[in-house]
């Protein structure tokens, strides 16, 4: 494992019955990059995502983040980690704020401390002036955003999404965007999956695509618009779009 890298697969194999969905995968993610994780419906991404964060368990092959090893040590492996998927993970009948209050207990932050940095973080999102209202009466785009807070509330050296841009209108998902561009600029690794091509090619410092449970193409995003993503997109997924 390279010294610099977050992220460590080796052979990574996961199957459900017979049904492999990931084939012996290895790949290695640096600290601070930015990977947009592209591929058809069935080929492996959200898999991944739950892989990685612990919420599955491989059939076969090496993780590590940060050093540490999945799954016996999967509580240290999701200290570090920050999920943001198309479903807010959030309590309906609580307000913003009792949502990130409990979510920090549960990594053991607590006091005045906690509640500075949970005003801060609201402020961050655009949320500070509804942080009392209850979740239930946010938009698609706000829930997004709170839901952003809350992976980022414990510092996580890891930030992974899966399909965040799902359901949210053009000014949701450019809020988003710049939200993105903070925590990577702050110094976040960010992992996405997304079917969304004209921001991939853009948004993040490298581009896999996986295919058929394996990767297809890996490279840097430098060059890159959403014209070329989607000729390279088809020519290794042998389909017209990411639909």
């Amino acid at each position: 494992m390279s010294e610099h890298a977050l992220v460590d697969i080796q052979g990574l194999v996961k199957a459900y019955d017979l049904l492999p969905i990931l084939r012996k995968l290895d790949l290695t993610i640096a600290r601070g990059e930015f990977v947009a994780l592209l591929g058809p419906n069935g080929s492996g991404k959200s898999t991944l995502i739950r892989l990685l964060c612990g919420l599955s368990r491989p059939t076969a092959g090496l993780i590590r983040i940060g050093g540490w090893e999945l799954p016996k040590e999967s509580a240290a492996v999701r200290a570090q980690i920050g999920l943001v998927s198309h479903k807010p993970l959030l309590y309906d009948n609580l307000s913003a704020i009792e949502n990130l209050q409990f979510f920090g207990r549960l990594y053991n932050l607590s006091g005045s401390g906690l509640q500075a940095h949970i005003q801060a973080m609201l402020v961050k999102v655009g949320l500070a002036k509804r942080g009392h209202d209850l979740v239930r009466t946010y938009s698609r785009g706000m829930l997004q955003r709170l839901s952003i807070a809350r992976a980022l509330l414990h510092n996580p050296d890891i930030l992974m999404l899966d399909e965040p841009y799902t359901g949210l209108d053009q000014d949701a998902s450019t809020v988003l965007d710049g939200l993105l561009k903070e925590a990577h600029a702050d110094g976040r690794t960010i992992l996405m999956t997304t079917h969304d091509l004209p921001r991939a090619a853009v948004l993040p410092t490298r581009v896999i695509i996986l295919s058929r449970g394996v990767i297809g193409y890996d490279a840097s995003a430098s060059g890159l618009d959403a014209l070329s993503l989607a000729q390279i997109y088809a020519n290794v997924t042998s389909m017209v779009s990411a639909r």
